[in-house]
């Protein structure tokens, strides 16, 4: 099973009394940078089955336009916001074959250790707008090893921006 983990893009700063961390919005710079990314990841062949997203409005606008590009519809699972975690990954993924791709959109520092977590340990540094590819060789323990990661730069570059 290949699983990817896509960290929602730049967003709106946090500022004032009024804030809402729930309702933070993806900037203009975010918006381009997930539609470089959707592009790419359509030129690299990625066609997940299921796409999970955070309920957060800047991850579920990540995954809207990812999915709008790889022609996928978005889940929105409580289980991606924040607290995202190995044990949460093994219930959404648990009904799916090994064939399957599967795409989460979340938040740090949970898809920077969830995806440690998997291959066995060591530091992952998620970007925002960056992604991480992990093919899962064994499924109880879920066990993986990291075949690629990606920065928002990179996106920009494989879709031609």
């Amino acid at each position: 099973m290949k699983l990817y983990f896509f960290r929602h893009g730049h967003t709106e700063d946090s500022q004032g009394p009024e804030f809402d961390d729930f309702t933070r919005n993806l900037t203009n710079k975010g918006i381009e940078r997930t539609e470089a990314a959707g592009k790419a990841l359509v030129k690299l062949g990625v066609k997940p089955r299921m796409l999970y997203s955070s309920p957060r409005a800047r991850a579920r606008q990540t995954a809207d336009i990812l999915g709008k590009l790889l022609g996928v519809s978005v889940t929105v699972q409580e289980d991606v916001n924040f607290g995202f975690n190995i044990q949460h990954l093994d219930g959404l993924i648990a009904d799916l074959s090994k064939e399957d791709e599967v795409m989460f959109v979340g938040h740090e520092p949970d898809l920077s250790i969830t995806v440690s977590a998997l291959v066995g340990g060591g530091e992952i540094l998620m970007k925002k707008g960056g992604m991480a590819r992990v093919d899962l060789i064994t499924h109880s323990p879920l066990r993986g090893v990291l075949v690629w990661m990606l920065a928002p730069r990179l996106f920009d570059d494989l879709a031609g921006k």
